[in-house]
């Protein structure tokens, strides 16, 4: 197995290619280690490497926060993980067959039904153009609300925490989404 990795606008995350499906739909995002043991046995693997504080998974790609040591010391435990959970067989989320299931969180949004048509062309404009190039870049950007103008999005995987997150938010996607739903006035990020 050949995993590649590939650096992330964010210096302290690291973007794994395993060359399998990770999760078939959805996203994961483990910011501890008590939620990844409960809901991956591949997250919690990740997580027993000491400096290592988030994983995150999209549909092909694991990426990987650390907060001390060099990528150098680490990139190695974490190549060896990966390889070793997807050689035993066992699926990357607990209750689910080997290499799929991912969750959605649909159900914390919030908006009022009256701008039900601006939420549906936010969302469409999110999934087509923005959430394919943040997830070029290890991450993902995710609907949570809209209320008096103010687009409110949650940042995971490289996204949380990256230096640029804030120009990415405010000079790419708030121009973005003023350009074709002119009801938007600001994109702010929740947690």
């Amino acid at each position: 197995m050949f995993i590649q990795t590939e650096a992330t606008p964010n210096p302290a995350t690291l973007k794994f290619l395993p060359g399998k499906e990770v999760l078939l739909e959805g996203t994961a995002d483990f910011r501890d280690a008590d939620s990844a043991r409960a809901a991956s046995p591949l997250a919690g693997r990740l997580f027993e490497i000491p400096g290592v504080t988030g994983v995150f998974f999209g549909y092909d790609f694991i990426t990987v926060t650390k907060d001390g040591p060099d990528w150098q010391h680490l990139k190695p435990a974490i190549l060896g993980s990966i390889m070793e959970h997807f050689m035993s067989g066992v699926p990357v989320m607990a209750g689910q067959a080997a290499g799929g299931g991912g969750h959605h969180d649909d159900e914390n949004e919030f908006f009022d039904q009256a701008d039900a048509e601006i939420v549906v062309t936010i969302k469409e404009l999110l999934d087509t153009r923005v959430r394919p190039a943040v997830a070029q870049d290890g991450g993902d950007i995710t609907f949570r609300g809209y209320e008096n103008g103010t687009v409110f999005l949650h940042m995971k995987g490289a996204c949380a925490g990256c230096p640029s997150s804030t120009a990415t938010l405010k000079h790419g996607i708030q121009n973005l989404l003023r350009h074709f739903v002119p009801e938007v006035q600001q994109v702010e990020q929740v947690s």
